[in-house]
């Protein structure tokens, strides 16, 4: 005959067993940390972010990503924040973030890494997948303008109709921009005509007829999310230029949106033009600032923390063995 206290010293024996289990594991095999380790974003390839037209990767520990980096990490991402000239050409760009990839690549042992990049960086980060598809196993634009931005067409259209104006305006934007890239220890050649024409409807053109994988056919359509040269490609952007009252670049922000005379936008690129392979979203309520969680996490609070979008990419990225 069972005595009615037998069953609960039982159970009690048993917690108290695999509370010791789970307190004398760890330090011997790591069993309870591995056991609940956050691996969300761990991607199998390393994660390597570009930034856009008078980017920065870091100045006095002000990330021009900020807080993207840490929140990849903290869920297993391992990722790397690169730098390229402020303002120069697409296939500069393009090349300087090579060398770097193959630093990555050398000093981590992956065989890949899995590119994002934002506004100018989306093309950046398509030039380096078109060119060097064998070190890219994804490629991802964050508001990439890959048919062109307004506001580049007007300065370029400026500075043809005015060339020594231009020539002038050209050399003391250069001189702003040396001095970004000195501040942030980048030491690259600026040259901002050449900026502003790779990102002109008529650059933009001109590359694309060079570095077509990942391109949309029709006009603010999708393509398939591999292309021909085994890549896979992604892009997402915002549609609100005002997003933040406290948010002193929003006035700006919504100003520039004023160029494309309806046509919906982030204040800086068109939701069709930032279009690339599989496009996740076009009409965030976010600007073209907003969309970096610039500036200092000032935006919108109706809408998804655009952290939480990179940590959701990484995921989908993970997912699909990247």
């Amino acid at each position: 005959m069972t005595t009615p206290t037998r069953g609960p010293i039982r159970a009690l024996s048993l917690t108290l067993f695999l509370f010791s289990l789970s307190v004398s594991l760890p330090a011997q095999a790591g069993w309870f940390d591995w056991l609940y380790k956050d691996t969300y974003t761990q991607t199998r390839y390393p994660i390597v972010l570009s930034h856009g037209l008078f980017g920065f990767d870091d100045i006095a520990g002000y990330n021009y990503w900020y807080r993207i980096p840490e929140e990849l990490r903290r869920s297993g991402a391992d990722v790397y924040v690169t730098q390229v000239a402020a303002a120069n050409s697409t296939e500069v760009r393009g090349e300087q973030l090579a060398r770097q990839v193959e630093e990555i690549l050398a000093a981590t042992g992956a065989e890949k890494v899995n590119l994002i990049g934002h506004s100018h960086g989306g093309p950046t980060v398509r030039y380096v997948a078109s060119v060097y598809p064998q070190y890219v196993a994804s490629a991802t634009a964050v508001a990439g303008p890959h048919t062109g931005a307004r506001m580049a067409d007007v300065l370029l259209g400026m500075q043809q109709a005015l060339p020594l104006t231009g020539e002038v305006i050209g050399e003391i934007v250069n001189a702003a921009v040396s001095f970004l890239d000195l501040i942030s220890s980048g030491g690259y050649e600026q040259d901002s005509l050449a900026a502003m024409y790779s990102l002109s409807t008529e650059g933009s053109a001109e590359f694309n007829s060079h570095h077509p994988e990942g391109l949309p056919q029709d006009a603010c359509g999708e393509a398939p999310e591999q292309a021909s040269n085994g890549v896979r490609y992604y892009s997402w952007s915002g549609a609100k230029p005002l997003t933040n009252a406290l948010d002193i670049s929003d006035a700006g922000m919504g100003l520039l949106a004023l160029l494309y005379l309806g046509e919906k936008n982030d204040g800086l690129v068109s939701s069709c033009s930032s279009h690339l392979g599989l496009v996740i979203r076009d009409d965030y309520w976010m600007n073209h600032l907003d969309e970096v969680n610039q500036i200092a996490g000032l935006t919108s609070p109706f809408e998804t923390n655009p952290a939480t979008v990179f940590r959701q990419h990484a995921n989908r990225l993970k997912n699909r063995g990247l």
